[in-house]
């Protein structure tokens, strides 16, 4: 009897099959055997192939495991917290629990380039604790191992420091898979910003013309200090004001930054002192500085200030162009009439301007924390965090409507606020996807003594006050958050760990021996129903925004998920019965997937049904 099922999917998508199925279509004659034979493609690719064995290139120790991280499936699954979320059968934003490698993986099949832009501020390498510690061999066992989870002792993660001789290399080994995931998740026209400090910024521009292609990297530049930052004390060596932002393209000529106008909420820049009919404006400077030089020229002349005081400079404009902006009210005085005249910039007559690579007036580290010390009633949670205006600028002119933006280093996370607060001004309805490894806050710090055991319950609790609304004059958000957390599969199957060092005659009968242990269980014990479709979506590729609804048919009960025009149907019953397969081959239900029990069917019923529906059996 022919076999007209297969097994569910239990792992992510196999990126390196899936390079190899490409390859095929466009070179079937570089295959032999089902084998790339390497001659064949030399051949085919006609001298494109360079075989010196001096070349440039970026290398580092581990390189080889980062490139074969990238390749290997995720086991785990990702499961849903409703008591954690806002609104999350309505929601459509997500907040993920765990580690990002692992849930980028899981990504993969269903937001495969569908990112518009993603923002992250990856942990900087200056030889502290180093959070993300990749397990090649055992991935799911060494996060929840790393993260207190599976390790009753709560051992600190790994230190990276400076004394290492793998200091550079187990940073660049961390980051490299994670950004060659990120970019397949991102659309066509899709942009990823870094913030970055000095230590690793030339080392992560390499690896970003590596993944990305060299034309499509650019830099810029953040003023992280203001006026607030107090008097420079006298030092030996440069004193650092800036902070980095690696940009990256899928394909730099699909992307157009949208133009901005400048953010009429940052620090009173835009005021109205003389109440203007034409309301608020920001001083923009009309006067150079006294150049002797210059006297002779037609722009250095004397102003008369309202209160008789005499100006003498080089103006930026003639005399005759002064006093018509002087005769329109367009010069300002200062409150006393004796300040050195400045041209009112009105912000309802600007016209849009070009983003710039240098980014300043845009929040500073200092603002940042006190703002996030008001969303905490005081509280310091969190140390470094991003101020929300300079992340808005970059959701502007990158993004509009309801783009999708990621954030898989979340941290305190101020994107999500961004997104929702700038959502609420120029009413986008922009969607976020953040994920943050549960990392654990140090016992004597605030954070872990006001209740907050991770940076993750940080994040999430951040998300949650930003929609409540926060400080003196709360603004509810009308938005929510659905909260999901990595975790081991739930099929007996993925738990079993391969041992690289035995062939694969030997795993298969190890393997054999494990089921067999685990009485041919297909699931845990004690799973939820809700747990195992979730599975299913993130593993056959749905949107974990699919609507799921719980129906009978005949007398069993049927899961069924719906992503647009995508549909899924579970039943986790353990036995189907006759009057539910005779309805399933019905003609509504033909060519869809239904995925069950595999002993809730015999041989027959499975060949059968098999010819109807697309049959999957856990």
């Amino acid at each position: 009897m022919p076999k007209n099922y297969k097994k569910v999917q239990l792992t992510s998508s196999n990126l390196g099959e899936k390079k190899i199925e490409k390859l095929r279509h466009v070179l079937p004659e570089a295959f032999s055997e089902n084998k790339i034979d390497w001659d064949k493609l030399k051949a085919a690719l006609d001298g494109q192939i360079d075989g010196r064995t001096e070349k440039f290139s970026f290398a580092w120790a581990g390189k080889g495991n980062a490139i074969k991280n990238v390749l290997v499936p995720s086991k785990a699954t990702l499961r849903p917290a409703n008591d954690e979320s806002v609104d999350f059968d309505k929601s459509k934003n997500l907040f993920i629990e765990g580690d990002n490698l692992e849930v980028l993986k899981l990504l993969q099949k269903a937001y495969f380039e569908q990112i518009k832009m993603i923002y992250i501020d990856p942990p900087y390498n200056t030889g502290g604790d180093f959070v993300y510690h990749d397990d090649f061999k055992a991935p799911i066992k060494g996060y929840l191992e790393q993260t207190g989870q599976a390790d009753a002792e709560g051992n600190k993660l790994q230190t990276n420091t400076e004394t290492s001789g793998r200091y550079h290399s187990d940073w660049l080994t961390m980051m490299y898979p994670r950004l060659k995931l990120a970019w397949s998740l991102l659309k066509p026209d899709g942009v990823i910003f870094i913030s970055i400090d000095d230590n690793e910024v030339h080392h992560l521009q390499m690896m970003l013309n590596e993944i990305f292609g060299e034309e499509n990297v650019e830099t810029m530049v953040w003023h992280k200090v203001g006026d607030d930052s107090g008097r420079m004390k006298v030092t030996y060596r440069f004193r650092l004001e800036h902070e980095y932002i690696l940009v990256a393209y899928k394909n730099k000529n699909q992307v157009f930054f949208k133009k901005y106008k400048e953010d009429r909420n940052y620090k009173n820049i835009y005021t109205n002192p003389d109440s203007d009919r034409r309301g608020e404006y920001k001083q923009g400077i009309i006067s150079n500085t006294e150049e002797k030089s210059n006297k002779k020229s037609e722009r250095y002349y004397t102003v008369i200030t309202p209160s008789g005081k005499e100006i003498t400079r080089q103006w930026r404009v003639i005399k005759e162009e002064f006093d018509k902006l002087r005769a329109d009210n367009r010069i300002y005085f200062g409150k006393k009439g004796d300040s050195v005249p400045s041209l009112k910039v009105f912000i309802n007559e600007q016209k849009d301007a070009t983003p710039i690579s240098i980014l300043q007036g845009l929040g500073t580290a200092k603002t940042a924390g006190m703002a996030l010390l008001n969303i905490f009633d005081g509280k310091r949670v969190f140390d470094y965090p991003k101020p929300v205006e300079l992340i808005k600028r970059l959701i502007q002119i990158s993004t509009k409507g309801s783009d999708l933006i990621l954030d898989f280093f979340a941290g305190s996370g101020v994107t999500a606020q961004a997104i929702l607060e700038l959502n609420q001004e120029d009413k986008n309805h922009r969607k976020f996807i953040l994920v943050q490894l549960p990392e654990q806050t140090e016992i004597k710090s605030e954070a872990y003594r006001a209740g907050y055991k991770t940076i993750a319950d940080i994040a999430k609790e951040r998300i949650r006050r930003v929609i409540k609304g926060y400080g003196n004059k709360p603004t509810p958000i009308n938005d929510g958050f659905k909260v999901f957390k990595l975790g081991q599969s739930n099929y007996v199957e993925n738990q079993f760990e391969y041992d690289p060092e035995k062939s694969d005659e030997e795993n298969q009968a190890a393997f054999a021996k494990y089921l067999e242990k685990a009485k041919q269980s297909s699931l845990f014990p004690k799973v939820k129903d809700l747990d195992v479709v979730y599975e299913n979506i993130v593993k056959d590729g749905l949107s974990l925004n699919s609507v799921i609804t719980q129906n009978k048919l005949g007398k069993n009960s049927i899961c069924q998920v719906k992503d647009g025009d995508r549909e899924l149907l579970i039943s986790l019953d353990a036995k189907l019965d006759k009057d539910t397969i005779k309805l399933l081959t019905d003609k509504e239900y033909k060519g869809k997937t239904f995925v069950c029990l595999d002993n809730a069917l015999d041989d027959t019923a499975k060949a059968n049904l098999g010819l109807h529906v697309e049959l999957k059996t856990i």
